[in-house]
């Protein structure tokens, strides 16, 4: 028989805070976190903005000197939502939690990359002997997991997953079904990263992926008929998903009840969605069936949403396949990479902390920028403002490079 499993602590590093109160605040109020890349100017970046992370300090999530000198950029991200997440949590393994029953599953979609643009440049300018001893365990994208482990005596099953923009979401998936089929009783999970360098903005932008609007709020636009591309951005989304009944008993604050999770793949093109919309429909359909969803349900998705040209179209389209016209008409959607921009591996956790927040709250982060809707894009996505709704299921949704289709659906707890 399967477990229920909630969600019972949560931290974030986003371009609009690194704070779940601050990131609240911002995405209710539609706080535009997108703004001008001061960095490699020596470059000329054909890109000139990003959704970059403010006043990050390590020193105020405990990360000393000498971590810092031994990890990655995305790394230190999740450091820190992790920390933010377990203090929230109350889990201490060893104390109120068995080490070997506690998990990690934190994703990557490209890992280390800030290391591997440096290191690769001490090869190409200094030679092989240069190159540091801690290069591959910094790099890998599996040692975010790993750190976390570590540092928290985490045990039990660890499974770091890449599944490129749908890597947070999937690894909080996959969580959800370790814990109700019994291999973990907590997991902290979600996804990271910090990939804001000339390496990975030079390859998006080549692929033609990134939007080339110098203009920060004009440069995130979902589902708006001038959408041109995405918006590159870095962060961590972590949450701390338990087992139901251990935590009532323990008397845990509990945010939401994860109650399903859909995983399947295009089997179509690299980069581009399959245009008919039919396998992420496909996703979105197992997450809601699972979950109980029905016609007395007031349903809201936290869109994918890239403002990529064909994402957003295809994504509109997999919705109305999913749950029929007239319930997708009805839906409330957002993208909240209107105002982030796109985090990538990191996404999929920033926007379920994000669905969590609206679901509990009452209120429906905006699509900011959204004045001229994409005729084709002819959903409700809560254009410019915020707007109060009693919604009673949520849905974080998430479409990767490769195919990869990932959905995770919230209910309050009953």
């Amino acid at each position: 028989m399967s477990k229920r499993v909630v969600i019972t602590g949560m931290g974030i590093i986003s371009p609009i805070g690194n704070s779940i109160s601050t990131y609240w605040n911002n995405l209710k109020n539609g706080v535009c976190g997108i703004d001008t890349i001061t960095a490699f100017k020596e470059y000329d970046l054909p890109v000139k903005i990003a959704g970059q992370i403010k006043e990050f300090n390590g020193a105020n999530w405990g990360i000393d000197n000498a971590t810092a000198r031994k990890a990655d950029r995305y790394s230190l991200l999740t450091y820190a939502a992790a920390a933010q997440a377990m203090e929230e949590s109350g889990l201490i393994a060893g104390d109120n939690i068995d080490p070997d029953k506690l998990g990690v599953y934190i994703g990557s979609g490209i890992g280390g990359m800030t290391t591997f643009v440096n290191e690769s440049k001490k090869l190409f300018d200094e030679g092989v002997r240069r190159i540091s001893p801690l290069f591959i365990p910094m790099m890998i994208s599996n040692m975010a997991s790993g750190n976390i482990a570590i540092k928290y005596n985490a045990q039990g099953p660890c499974l770091p997953i890449v599944t490129a923009c749908a890597t947070g979401t999937h690894s909080i998936g996959e969580a959800f079904r370790a814990i109700s089929h019994g291999y973990a009783e907590a997991i902290i999970t979600g996804g990271s990263e910090a990939a804001i360098n000339p390496l990975s903005i030079g390859g998006f932008n080549n692929s033609r992926a990134l939007s080339r609007s110098e203009d920060p709020k004009r440069a995130s636009l979902p589902f708006h008929k001038d959408r041109e591309g995405f918006v590159i951005a870095e962060g961590s989304g972590i949450l701390v998903l338990e087992e139901y009944e251990r935590a009532v008993k323990r008397g845990a604050k509990i945010y939401a009840e994860v109650c399903g999770y859909g995983n399947t793949c295009d089997a179509y093109h690299y980069t581009a969605p399959r245009p008919d919309g039919s396998t992420a429909a496909k996703a979105l359909s197992i997450s809601l069936k699972e979950a109980g969803f029905n016609d007395s349900d007031t349903l809201h998705i936290n869109a994918h949403g890239t403002g990529t040209p064909l994402n957003d179209k295809s994504e509109t389209i997999a919705i109305k396949i999913a749950i029929g016209e007239q319930a997708a008409k009805k839906s409330i959607i957002c993208s909240t990479k209107s105002m982030t921009g796109h985090m990538l591996g990191a996404a999929g956790g920033a926007e379920c902390i994000a669905t969590v927040l609206a679901l509990k709250n009452g209120i429906i982060p905006p699509t900011i920028g959204l004045d001229n809707i994409d005729p084709e894009c002819d959903l409700d996505y809560t254009p410019l403002v915020a707007r109060k709704a009693n919604i009673t299921i949520a849905i974080s949704n998430s479409l990767g490079f490769g195919g990869h289709n990932g959905c995770i659906a919230i209910r309050k707890l009953k």
